[in-house]
């Protein structure tokens, strides 16, 4: 009897273990992937919104703030995961030089092994829009 109960115990300890281990998976693909994509969201909102009337005109780069934060919102909206919740803070769009500073809180559920969990994930940026001043502009629109 007695070795038939450490039997059960050696089972139950291992269908919790792989609850437990599939549960910090999901956490682990869904930062990864929120982080992905605020990184190539950004790095793409940054290059649509350069002003090429200020670059025509004096030669500097900026963005355009608004340009900037409609194109983020629509390229994010399109690849987000439809089962989480997202709040994107935009904390500095500087227009020149292009810097910004966004932070996406992500918040997310699960009800595996019995326990409904809610925990929020939050990714953050601070990316700058580097330009090579040996290399010409080409695709001025």
């Amino acid at each position: 009897m007695k070795e038939s109960m450490w039997g059960y115990l050696v089972i139950v300890i291992g269908i919790v273990l792989i609850f437990v281990i599939f549960f910090f998976q999901n956490v682990t693909n869904t930062d990864e992937h929120n982080m992905v994509l605020l990184k190539e969201v950004t790095e793409a909102s940054m290059n649509d919104a350069v002003d090429w009337d200020a670059y025509k005109k004096d030669g500097t780069v900026q963005i355009s703030e608004a340009a900037f934060v409609e194109s983020f919102i629509r390229r994010f909206a399109e690849n987000a995961q439809l089962s989480s919740t997202y709040k994107i803070d935009f904390y500095k769009i500087q227009t020149n030089p292009p810097l910004v500073n966004i932070r996406v809180l992500s918040s997310e559920a699960t009800d595996s092994v019995g326990y409904h969990g809610e925990y929020t994930l939050t990714n953050s940026i601070n990316a700058i829009l580097e330009t090579d001043p040996t290399r010409p502009v080409t695709n001025i629109k």
